[in-house]
């Protein structure tokens, strides 16, 4: 069973597909947009995310994430790619009516990301089973209809460039989760709804909305 320490940082990368931008009605940004989840939000080992009362709208973004693999800070780009050996996909789940509600009084919006259970994540594998970390393939089924696709080569901010940035900001250490951002396609979740993303067409996380 996969371990995480307590106090392990969950980084995560707002924005970071054009086509989101655009849905969302946000400009392209010309750096990378960084909020953080606590190790709370994560949900692991297929287990289901149960609807919260807080909120009436619920949406999915999946994410492909990296795991950071040795300490360091203030990475050059060049040298990101050692930093990260396991990379799966995740679900940002976010209550889009707090965070509309939050962004258009001028607030901060973690009540709508950062919450429990806010961040499932598939099972890892070896980077090096990847053949190009640019060039990957991802998508979301949910009750096997696929709702968000797209590719890393679609990021505005690729792998490497997200390290550098954020490694400015925080020491990355050994087990710190990286969430690189959503295509466009993002919609609402309901229950009993079945949620299946794949990198490539390998199945790494499969859960249930309770």
């Amino acid at each position: 069973m996969v371990k995480y320490r307590s106090d392990m940082k969950i980084i995560c990368i707002g924005l970071n597909y054009k086509k989101h931008a655009m849905e969302m009605g946000r400009p392209v940004p010309e750096e990378p947009v960084v909020f953080l989840k606590p190790d709370s939000s994560i949900i692991k080992n297929n287990k289901p995310f149960f609807l919260p009362g807080f909120s009436s709208l619920m949406q999915y973004e999946i994410e492909v994430v990296l795991k950071i693999s040795k300490l360091g800070k203030g990475i050059s780009a060049k040298f990101a790619h050692r930093y990260f050996d396991e990379i799966t996909v995740g679900i940002d789940i976010t209550a889009r009516d707090l965070q509309n509600r939050q962004s258009a009084a001028g607030m901060p919006w973690e009540i709508s990301k950062c919450f429990d259970g806010a961040a499932p994540i598939g099972r890892f594998i070896p980077v090096s089973r990847v053949k190009d970390p640019g060039n990957i393939d991802f998508r979301l089924e949910i009750n096997d209809k696929v709702v968000q696709k797209s590719n890393t080569s679609d990021m505005i901010f690729g792998f490497n460039e997200i390290i550098a940035y954020v490694s400015k900001f925080f020491t990355l250490k050994t087990g710190d989760l990286i969430f690189t951002g959503t295509p466009s396609g993002v919609g609402p979740l309901k229950k009993n709804d079945n949620l299946v993303a794949y990198l490539e067409n390998e199945p790494l996380l499969d859960f249930m909305i309770k």
